[in-house]
């Protein structure tokens, strides 16, 4: 298939693209936001898209419920405007609020409340499996996309904007961190060619690899030599895991992005169908993410604590001490795959 073939927008993708320009026509101001702790998916999705308003006349303002991660800093430059503390007053001075990479709305954090009282248009861009309360009315979802920042590339193909190197970048590093490298089952023909055409404006993949994966703080090298310890393995089962206590994450001072890719240990271990990291906290919460290898539907699991995501890779926030969560999601990920085994469906 010629490469301008796989590039072609889906009908379904383009017809919510151009639905979605319609309600932003005659706005001036328009807010862009995205999940808490945000990562390479959502950042890069935020930043492109705050240089694609301008190109419909509209001022973007980036409304995010977190700081940005110092790792993507690079992504921002002084004409794109970012609110984070006084995030919720900020939600009163636009006129429409575009939501990147999430599913549902209370991953908004701390701006969820404010979001559910908005009347202005609620736009969705996100590939993850929709949920029961997504964070807008106007969708242009695609569980298929290999990343929320394919959607946005489409966004702009649909509606004839330009692509610069900035925005380039930015789409890059979406696709880049949310394949692995291109290296997770997400990885598809089209997001391959969506990255050729990316390279073809000017991104030079080098810099992009030491930008993202090569400025490891010594923090995150510490804090990595410790969990290392905690890692626990069921053979039987094909089930493995890792943990992160909250002292250890205050000792050694460490950021959300810094524990970007630990999960990727405990997945790596030979015969693991499930992998799970553990991150303490510290009050009352565990953060935990499934990670599947193979035909184990770990959002499908992650539902059974009130989370979820993909079919390869899922989070939930949980209650209850480290111990307590680990041994309670352990022993589920056990009788669950177990089920599987039994039904001979892995």
């Amino acid at each position: 298939m010629p490469l301008s073939d796989i590039l072609d927008v889906a009908p379904a993708r383009s017809e919510a693209a151009k639905r979605i320009a319609e309600s932003l026509r005659g706005a001036k101001r328009v807010g862009i936001t995205t999940h808490i702790n945000a990562d390479g998916d959502a950042c890069g999705s935020v930043a492109a898209m705050a240089r694609l308003l301008p190109q419909l006349g509209i001022t973007a303002r980036i409304i995010n419920p977190t700081p940005w991660p110092s790792i993507f800093a690079f992504l921002l430059d002084d004409t794109i405007e970012e609110r984070t503390r006084d995030g919720v007053r900020a939600l009163q001075g636009i006129e429409a609020l575009i939501v990147l990479d999430v599913s549902d709305m209370s991953r908004l954090g701390q701006l969820a409340e404010g979001v559910r009282k908005l009347t202005i248009p609620r736009i969705v861009i996100d590939h993850h499996v929709p949920s029961d309360e997504p964070a807008g009315e106007l969708l242009m979802d695609d569980p298929t996309a290999c990343a929320t920042g394919e959607l946005v590339f489409d966004f702009a193909a649909t509606l004839g904007l330009p692509i610069s190197p900035a925005i380039a970048e930015s789409l890059y590093t979406a696709i880049l961190t949310d394949t692995g490298g291109f290296r997770y089952a997400n990885t598809t023909p089209r997001c391959h060619a969506i990255a050729a055409s990316l390279l073809r404006t000017g991104v030079d993949p080098e810099t992009m690899y030491r930008r993202i994966y090569a400025s490891v703080t010594t923090g995150r090298i510490f804090l990595l030599r410790d969990a290392l310890h905690s890692i626990g393995h069921d053979a039987e089962h094909g089930i493995s895991w890792i943990s992160v206590t909250a002292d250890a994450l205050e000792r050694y001072d460490v950021s959300p992005e810094d524990l970007d890719g630990i999960v990727e240990h405990p997945r790596s271990i030979m015969g693991t169908r499930l992998a799970l990291f553990f991150r303490d906290l510290g009050y009352g919460k565990v953060k935990v993410s499934f990670r599947s290898t193979g035909l184990v539907d770990v959002n499908r699991f992650a539902r059974v604590f009130g989370g979820g995501g993909h079919a390869k890779a899922s989070g939930a926030l949980i209650t209850g001490s480290l111990d307590q969560v680990r041994d309670k999601v352990v022993a589920a990920a056990r009788e669950y795959v177990g089920v599987l085994q039994s039904a001979d469906a892995i």
